[in-house]
């Protein structure tokens, strides 16, 4: 019997933890099976293609030949006029008439993922984010207690490493809110170029928008729960 040799297991990645004035106070391993792992371009295509097709309205319809009103009278008779016989108006190659093989709304657009598959693509992502120096975590996340000012949450967000070298303008940001946090959710809505995400609701086509990420320890333990093995 040949054995399958078994893959080693990715190594821990290592960021540094910023308080909420900006200044780095320690360091977090994050697990490699998540944050550390190759990137497969193909497979977080497809996640993203499923997406985008469950979110297309499908909308758009024609009417055929028999759904136009009028026709019901042959336009002239069959022969001694010179012209082309036709027997509807409402012909396709006529102006007005029906469409021939276009859009209905009887088409159903959305494509199926297995959740094993999308939830890799939802890895590699925040692997590249990690990777590449786009992901900042927080030791806490708070403008205040019982508050939610967008001012207080501006001034937060200006503190942290976000803005690329030579770059002035901030790039759009992805804050992943932990669970049952509604002040800070209020505070951050109104921010421009700022997108809220959530640990249980992790959005794949929002994370790729997302220049940054802004994760604090407790939204950090919470993924790992959600995106970790089960045993």
């Amino acid at each position: 019997m040949i054995k399958r040799k078994e893959k080693p297991a990715p190594s821990p990645i290592t960021l540094d933890v910023y308080n909420t004035e900006g200044v780095a106070v320690s360091k977090k391993e994050l697990p490699g099976a998540i944050f550390n792992i190759p990137v497969k371009e193909e497979l977080v295509h497809f996640a993203v293609t499923v997406q985008q097709s469950r979110e297309r309205a499908g909308t758009a319809s024609t009417k055929t030949r028999g759904e136009v009103s009028g026709g019901g009278k042959k336009p002239w008779k069959q022969k001694g006029t010179g012209r082309a016989r036709h027997g509807s108006i409402r012909s396709p190659i006529w102006k007005g008439g029906g469409v021939v093989f276009g859009p209905r709304t009887t088409r159903n657009w959305s494509l199926r993922i297995n959740k094993k598959v999308k939830q890799a693509a939802l890895r590699m992502v925040l692997s590249d984010k990690a990777n590449d120096g786009s992901l900042v975590l927080l030791d806490a996340f708070t403008t205040g207690a019982g508050t939610s000012k967008t001012k207080e949450a501006a001034r937060l967000l200006s503190r942290l490493p976000l803005t690329g070298e030579g770059t002035r303008r901030q790039p759009r940001v992805g804050v992943i809110i932990p669970l049952h946090s509604p002040d800070l959710s209020r505070s951050m809505r109104n921010l421009p170029r700022v997108s809220i995400l959530s640990p249980h609701r992790l959005n794949i086509v929002e994370l790729l928008k997302c220049r940054r990420l802004v994760m604090p320890l407790q939204s950090l333990e919470e993924i790992i729960g959600v995106l970790g093995e089960k045993k």
